[in-house]
C-alpha cells in the first residue's frame, strides 16, 4: 500500500502534542486550569476559522487537518483531544491520567499508522480499522503508559482503550470523537484495577 505521507504527519502532529501535554502537566508547568483556557481558545478560534482566514491558522489547518474537516468544524482532533485529557485530569489521579493520555497519545496514532499501511485483516468490531493496527496501538500505548502505572494495569488498559477505539460510539446520531473514549476508557479500566486489585 502505498505510504501516505498526510496521515504520516497527522500522526506525528498527535504524538507532539500528546507528549508535550503530558510532560507539562507531569512537571506540573501546566493544569487542569490551563487545559480548559486552551480549549476554550481553541473552540474560539476554530469557529473564528470557518468564517475567517486566520494566516497562521489557516497554514496550520492545511498541513495537518482534513480537508472536509476544516469546512465543518476546524481543529476537531486537536479540541477533542484536550476535551479527552481534561476529563481523565479531573476525573481520575494523575498518574492514572497521564497513563491514559499517553495510551491514547501512542496507542491511537500507531493503530493508525499500522492500521494504514500495513493493515490486512478487517477488525469484526469496525470494518475500517484493522487487527494489526489495534494489536500495535495497544502495544505502544502499554510501553508508554508502563512509565505511570504497573505495567500489568498498562497492558489491560491498552488493550481495552484500544478495543473501544474500533467501537463507534453515537450521542444524538454522531459519532464520540475517539480522542474523548480512549483516554476515558483507559482511566476507568486502570481506576477500577487500582480499586478491586
Amino acid at each position: 500500500m502505498e505510504i501516505n505521507k498526510f496521515e504520516i504527519r497527522r500522526q506525528i502532529f498527535h504524538i507532539c502534542l500528546g507528549l508535550i501535554i503530558v510532560l507539562l502537566l507531569k512537571y506540573n508547568i501546566i493544569n487542569s486550569l490551563v487545559l480548559f483556557i486552551i480549549l476554550i481558545a481553541g473552540i474560539i478560534i476554530s469557529i473564528l476559522s470557518k468564517k475567517y482566514n486566520i494566516p497562521v491558522i489557516q497554514q496550520f489547518l492545511d498541513i495537518f487537518e482534513r480537508k472536509e474537516t476544516i469546512k465543518k468544524f476546524p481543529g476537531r482532533g486537536t479540541i477533542a483531544f484536550f476535551i479527552g485529557c481534561l476529563l481523565v485530569m479531573q476525573l481520575f489521579e494523575k498518574n492514572i491520567a497521564l497513563a491514559s493520555i499517553i495510551i491514547l497519545t501512542f496507542g491511537d496514532s500507531f493503530s493508525h499508522l499500522v492500521g494504514w499501511h500495513i493493515g490486512r485483516r478487517k477488525n469484526p468490531l469496525n470494518c475500517l480499522k484493522s487487527i494489526e493496527g489495534n494489536i500495535a496501538g495497544a502495544i505502544a500505548g502499554f510501553i508508554a503508559a508502563s512509565f505511570f502505572v504497573n505495567p500489568v494495569y498498562a497492558f489491560i488498559a491498552s488493550f481495552g482503550a484500544m478495543t473501544a477505539e474500533t467501537i463507534e460510539i453515537k450521542m444524538q446520531e454522531r459519532i464520540v470523537d475517539d480522542n474523548i473514549t480512549v483516554p476515558l476508557v483507559a482511566g476507568t479500566i486502570l481506576y477500577l484495577l487500582k480499586i478491586y486489585f
